[in-house]
């Protein structure tokens, strides 16, 4: 009841709209809390609503009682909202600034300068830079855990602005997250989050320093939301670079973090998408020069080869000639530029995770965070769980523990029950979709215009395959955007990353493997043809293949998931805000004050920076794991990160309300995850130009079988091929069940993607010596280009320092002159104090010595 006294109560606001202070305009605002007043509510729950308002009272006692300083302001558009200012004093301020162990500086400190790989070209890049002008370099110290009975060795000018608004709103959300409301059978309840989750207070955060459009009236205001706004998240900034240092000081070094990480990953992006780009080029101009192109579309090759059905009664006989235009862009991406392509994005990808660590290392120095020192205790969410009482091995005491041994076991099994559950639901929906693919095949086959020559306009682009991949694309993309949705509103604690990124990747990605791995892989002969569950015919691919199928499944993925991110992340937002601002009284936004219109913006989640990062981490996984079947996924990936860049950015300074700073060295586990994506690319893009592409086949064909003994042509040459690798079937061995649709006309053999015998071979319908042939040169394939590209891999991951030479100089001599400025410091102290000493004693003997006057 005593703290209760000392919190200050305002029905109206006095001061001005943009004060970021009390109304006695000395105490600065750290954090901001808002409930709804439980006796202005129109509501029957009144005993509920008086346990809430005690728990309430409770907190804010407790709060005051720690030294927070707290002022209530009704809200001036809605008299139900409470606004309750919370200020940190300089005491305070100073405890916890110790107890969470904050670097603070020491001294100005002229050792750190921004490097920069581009220092000699400095009139090219000065476009691209950020105007210093406009956004001035921060002023670099020494630093070093702050304690109080050393207060004297910090570099404290003002007391007023030693604490920048960051770490005050780190402190205060440090104590708020820790003091408790409640004591249920000696079992404390804390933590703001708790509050805030049960609807006893509506919103906690910091405040934004100004309106994100212009300046504040204040004239010590710094206004870095506003500079943030003009010279990182404003269309005409997209050119620029980031200015990194002030997003680090504004948001913290987590949020810091992820935007060197998004916009070095868009860096190295540029150099993949302009070799992917070329190996484009370069198939698409020779596309025409494609000889087994040309026979497919040439009417006295392509034209007489007459295809068995692909479907049992409804599908009929089809001519080669029909597939002229999906073979002629298969050309653009079956090329020798795949394979060149594929084995420079496994150099990339490990020239990008080294770089980065190095990249990383520096902003480590710069930003102070090489030897961050976690908040001793643990953190208030974990500190809930802990209900259970055992006993230390190591200190014999007593300690509370989230979970018993028995119930530990229990969790696992039941969060690997649940992740187990999600993945066989999504292999489900890949079976569905395989089934919707052998039905809707039959219905196309059956339906589109049945011309034996493929002249009819439909079609000749319009195929039943084409058909099938688009329609079965597109519906793969809305069960991934729906289970997506569906999984992130399941509760999960644990484990976070790895769960998520588990899901997601079966999600994403398990559709791609079907068409690269699977499809077509398994479909034996038209005679003997391999059944799906018994009923449906397994699916065949195109007699060039699946690659295209697979191109097209990426490009609608990739293309759909970046519009539909866009979507949640931009439109949503802003019709929301743009829904809570029409609520509101006409022009009472420029006379609402700071914490209100704060207020009224969306709160960004506690786990909004981790699907940021997984949404970008997925991308990395279209544009490294399957990039052998879509060169031009570097491209799309660089188009849609510059312009997430600065849409996360616009989201962050305009639409949400301002994050927690939070400190972070690096970007967490996300780092191993890609390590295992770039080694795990290796394998898919070798097996897919192995397995999927027709890149093999044509190289035993032109260096084996073109010529003597097994081809008829005196030179090497990839004339013959189509005829070569079509096998026949005799059409009177169709049984009954696959009896095909003979409307067309009759015939006596059919052709068949595939290496076997003829009919009245010894052996007929068996697999010939070409298949084999073919198959040892896959294997052979896949061995070369993986210990090829794993040796490189290794060499540069050895030869390239995570921490750069300079770097590991800089940090030891910072540290060094950091541990010697203590120590002179403490020395300066200890001979001042002895100086003290000595002067008291010579004054005690020189009062015994002085003789005595009566």
């Amino acid at each position: 009841y005593i703290c209760r006294l000392m919190l200050t109560c305002s029905e109206e606001f006095n001061g001005k709209p943009d004060s970021l202070f009390f109304n006695d305009g000395q105490r600065r605002i750290d954090f901001v809390l808002v409930y709804e007043d439980e006796r202005r509510k129109e509501t029957n729950k009144k005993g509920s609503n008086e346990k809430q308002r005690r728990k309430r009272q409770a907190y804010e006692s407790n709060l005051m009682c720690d030294g927070l300083q707290l002022e209530a302001t009704r809200s001036l558009l809605d008299d139900k909202l409470v606004f309750v200012k919370v200020h940190a004093p300089w005491e305070v301020l100073c405890t916890y600034a110790e107890i969470m162990h904050i670097k603070l500086p020491l001294k100005p400190n002229d050792l750190k300068t921004r490097s920069s790989a581009f220092d000699n070209f400095n009139w090219f890049t000065k476009v691209l830079q950020v105007d210093e002008s406009i956004i001035k370099p921060e002023q670099e110290f020494f630093t070093a855990p702050f304690e109080k009975n050393r207060m004297n060795d910090f570099y404290i000018q003002d007391r007023d602005t030693f604490f920048n608004p960051a770490t005050r709103s780190r402190i205060v959300y440090f104590i708020l997250s820790r003091v408790n409301y409640q004591v249920v059978n000696n079992v404390k309840k804390f933590g703001i989050n708790r509050l805030v989750s049960s609807g006893i207070y509506k919103a906690a955060f910091p405040l934004h320093d100004c309106n994100f459009s212009r300046q504040s009236e204040d004239l010590s205001c710094p206004n870095e939301r506003y500079l943030l706004y003009r010279e990182w998240a404003h269309p005409r900034s997209i050119y620029k670079k980031q200015p990194l240092d002030l997003i680090r000081k504004y948001y913290g070094e987590k949020i810091g973090i992820y935007f060197a990480w998004l916009g070095y990953y868009t860096q190295m992006l540029l150099l993949a998408a302009v070799v992917g780009v070329a190996c484009f080029l370069y198939g698409y101009f020779n596309q025409n020069n494609c000889t087994w192109s040309k026979e497919v579309c040439d009417p006295n090759i392509g034209g007489k080869i007459i295809m068995c059905p692909q479907c049992d009664k409804l599908c009929s006989f089809w001519n080669l000639s029909i597939t002229c235009e999906s073979s002629k862009k298969l050309c653009i991406f079956d090329s020798f530029g795949t394979l060149v392509f594929a084995v420079f994005m496994g150099v990339w990808v490990t020239l990008f995770l080294e770089f980065w660590k190095r990249r990383q290392a520096e902003l480590e120095y710069e930003w102070d965070t090489v030897e961050l020192q976690q908040e001793e205790q643990a953190r208030p969410e974990y500190e809930a769980q802990c209900t259970h009482v055992v006993i230390n091995e190591i200190t014999q005491e007593e300690e509370r523990v989230p979970f018993t041994t028995w119930g530990k076991c229990i969790r696992i099994t039941l969060c690997a029950s649940a992740v187990f559950f999600w993945i066989l639901l999504i292999i489900a929906s890949v079976i569905g979709i395989i089934v919707y693919r052998l039905s809707v095949f039959i219905v196309f086959s059956a339906k589109l215009p049945k011309n034996l020559n493929g002249t009819d306009p439909i079609q000749k682009y319009l195929t039943p395959q084409t058909a099938t991949s688009i329609t079965a694309s597109l519906i793969s993309f809305i069960i991934i955007m729906i289970l997506n949705t569906i999984y992130e509103k399941t509760d999960y604690e644990n484990s976070l990353t790895m769960k998520m990124f588990l899901f997601q990747f079966v999600n994403y990605y398990s559709s791609c493997f079907y068409i690269a791995f699977f499809k077509g892989k398994f479909v034996g002969y038209p005679g003997d043809p391999v059944y799906w569950l018994g009923k449906y015919r397994n699916e065949e691919c195109d007699p060039g293949g699946c690659l295209l199928e697979l191109t097209t499944q990426l490009t609608i993925i990739m293309g759909g998931k970046a519009i539909w991110n866009n979507i949640q992340e931009v439109l949503l937002p802003w019709i929301m805000n743009l829904i809570g601002r029409c609520r509101t009284v006409s022009g009472a936004e420029m006379r609402t004050p700071r914490w209100e219109q704060d207020y009224h913006l969306q709160p960004m989640g506690k786990l909004g920076l981790f699907y940021e990062y997984l949404e970008m981490i997925i991308q990395f996984g279209f544009v490294t794991l399957f990039v052998a079947s879509f060169p031009l996924a570097p491209l799309l990936a660089l188009v849609n990160n510059i312009l997430e860049i600065r849409v996360d950015a616009w989201k962050l300074t305009t639409q949400y309300r301002r994050m927690v700073p939070e400190k972070a060295q690096d970007i967490g586990a996300w780092q191993p995850i890609m390590q295992g994506i770039a080694i795990l690319a290796v394998v898919t893009n070798a097996m897919i130009i192995a397995f999927t592409s027709d890149m093999i086949p044509r190289l035993v064909y032109y260096w084996s079988f073109s010529v003597p003994p097994y081809g008829d042509h005196p030179h090497y040459t990839m004339e013959g091929y189509i005829n070569n690798t079509l096998s026949y079937y005799r059409v009177a061995d169709f049984r009954g069940r696959e009896n095909p649709y003979t409307g067309l006309g009759n015939y006596t053999t059919c052709r068949y993607r595939d290496f076997r015998n003829p009919p009245g071979h010894p052996q007929e319908y068996k697999h010939n010596i070409y298949y084999w042939h073919v198959i040892a040169a896959k294997l052979a394939f896949i061995i070369v280009m993986e210990h090829v590209i794993y040796s490189v891999k290794f060499i540069i991951s050895y030869t390239i320092p995570d921490v750069s030479k300079s770097t590991k100089s800089k940090i030891k001599r910072e540290k060094y002159l950091t541990q010697k400025l203590l120590r002179e410091n403490h020395l300066k102290d200890v001979t001042k104090n002895i100086g003290v000493i000595v002067e008291k004693m010579v004054e005690v003997v020189d009062n015994n010595l002085r003789p005595k006057v009566d």
